[in-house]
């Protein structure tokens, strides 16, 4: 079994060079609903032969996986409710899985000039045999930010967002623009604080649908808060002790807010 760069077990390979003609092995069945069970294997079908259209994503432990876009009705678990329970290593399957599917279904034809697209062999790739254009996998760069002040997070909620929940600012990365002046741009747009040092706390690819989220914390210069009203509905700051409801505990925004606590507390104590 391969290991990554700090030793530890690498469960999926992205290796699709080598399956060009590979049509076996394990098998991730999406349709419009969610993601099919297969009971103990969670979301992976037990290796055999693959249906046509499915595609390659690289090995699962040593093993060739590909998914497929199914038609149907079928009343399988939605992503969400998937990535909610999976572990770290799972996680990254299926949001490959999405991923690639949505990529596959959303570039069949050409941006440039309508032609049919086909795949290029060996590769996440799709080529205009017209005017050669080629289109990857979509992938959109976003910023999530904890913001805080002393020991207090700054917490926000979108409308979106199930009753009760709070959690930390976000944004699309726009063009010529470098993460970290996304970062003061998008807290100051939603709720009008000026941030100072900033610093880096890891990334996350989240299929919904295809954003690659990295997470940062940002030291609030000031405390007065002037919400757009649009993006963001209600925002406040809150000690550790007296917080509200928060993201889901698989998600970026989650892990930033734990970590920040768990700081706190080593350093109260």
């Amino acid at each position: 079994m391969p290991l990554g760069p700090a030793g530890l077990l690498i469960m999926l390979t992205r290796e699709i060079a080598s399956l060009t003609d590979c049509r076996q092995g394990y098998l991730v069945r999406i349709n419009e609903q969610g993601i099919a069970d297969n009971g103990r294997n969670g979301v992976l079908q037990s290796p055999g032969r693959w249906p046509e259209g499915a595609i390659a994503l690289g090995y699962w432990h040593q093993v060739p996986v590909a998914v497929v876009v199914e038609q149907g009705s079928e009343s399988w678990p939605p992503a969400r409710d998937w990535l909610g329970r999976l572990d770290e290593p799972s996680f990254a399957l299926v949001s490959t899985a999405l991923q690639v599917a949505r990529w596959a279904r959303d570039h069949r034809f050409c941006g440039r000039c309508g032609t049919a697209m086909k795949r290029r062999r060996g590769e996440f790739a799709m080529e205009c045999p017209e005017c050669g254009h080629r289109s990857y996998p979509r992938i959109s760069p976003c910023i999530i930010t904890l913001v805080t002040h002393g020991r207090e997070l700054l917490l926000a909620r979108s409308p979106r967002f199930p009753s009760g929940r709070f959690s930390t600012l976000a944004g699309f990365i726009e063009p010529g623009e470098s993460a970290e002046e996304a970062v003061r741009r998008e807290v100051f747009e939603e709720v009008g604080v000026c941030v100072g040092r900033i610093s880096y706390f890891r990334s996350q690819s989240w299929p919904m649908p295809h954003s690659f989220m990295m997470g940062y914390y940002a030291e609030a210069s000031s405390r007065e808060l002037e919400i757009d009203g649009v993006e963001i509905e209600a925002a406040d700051w809150f000690l550790p002790e007296q917080l509200p409801g928060l993201p889901p505990s698989y998600s970026i925004s989650r892990h930033l807010i734990d970590n920040f606590l768990h700081s706190t507390a080593g350093f109260q104590g």
